[in-house]
């Protein structure tokens, strides 16, 4: 009985003091799911039109003063080495295939923060060689790939985008780019391949070129990328960028 009692006492010590030694591990919310999920939420209000565009600014400018800081240790390493070179964001397509000699870009009144206005394209639209709209490209014979024009943390995406959806956009990526310190908007993609909080190397592999989106899905649009480079100002608000210049100088991976 003394013998039960003893080792029933040792056994409830040695429990104690493993715990104390050896405490459970708590996992660590990673900060940029944390903005990605804000993001997204505030990318989903703008877009069904439940918060004003005022409160929309306000909490864009608290989100992109969170991504900078969070950002800064990554912005100082990539930095360094980093010399602000563009890849062309489909593989083996060039500046030939950007819609109307870049002349589709017309940022007049934009406003991310009022889903109200649809009246600007602020964007590239690159087109894909793909007659019968099955985003199949017709020179290869396979998807065409989507590549990272510049390296940067992917803060947004969309992938469940149905045909039935009015969203514009399709499946969509956002990606910070901190040595720029702004946005990169690639979508219409048929599927995306990165995950909000991914590290994105300059020229990798994000997605494919598709039809997803409102109008990029009907049969009198040609399949093509839809890209937009927002740049960010010191007060953390959003102001578009021609980013053709950027796309004709841009290398092309085969």
């Amino acid at each position: 009985m003394k013998l039960v009692f003893f080792t029933t006492v040792v056994a409830g010590i040695m429990a104690a003091f493993f715990k104390i030694v050896h405490p459970v591990a708590i996992a660590t919310p990673n900060p940029m799911i944390t903005i990605g999920v804000d993001f997204q939420q505030l990318n989903s209000q703008i877009r069904e039109r439940t918060i004003d565009p005022d409160s929309a600014k306000v909490k864009f400018k608290e989100i992109i003063k969170e991504l900078r800081q969070i950002n800064l240790n990554y912005k100082d390493s990539l930095c360094v080495a980093d010399s602000i070179r563009f890849i062309f964001p489909i593989k083996n397509y060039t500046a030939n295939s950007i819609g109307g000699k870049g002349m589709g870009y017309f940022p007049r009144h934009y406003n991310m923060f009022d889903h109200g206005l649809q009246v600007s394209h602020p964007a590239q639209d690159i087109f894909v060689r793909d007659l019968n709209s099955d985003n199949i490209d017709d020179n290869t014979g396979q998807p065409a790939d989507v590549l990272a024009m510049r390296p940067g943390v992917v803060i947004g995406v969309e992938t469940n985008w149905r045909p039935e959806s009015d969203y514009r956009g399709g499946n969509f990526v956002w990606i910070y780019d901190p040595c720029m310190d702004g946005l990169f908007y690639y979508a219409h993609n048929s599927q995306v391949q990165v995950q909000v909080g991914q590290k994105i190397n300059l020229g990798q592999k994000i997605g494919e070129v598709g039809r997803t989106g409102m109008n990029a899905a009907k049969l009198r649009s040609q399949t093509h990328l839809h890209l937009m480079y927002l740049q960010l100002m010191p007060d953390g608000l959003p102001q578009p960028r021609n980013p053709y210049k950027w796309l004709q100088e841009a290398k092309t991976i085969r």
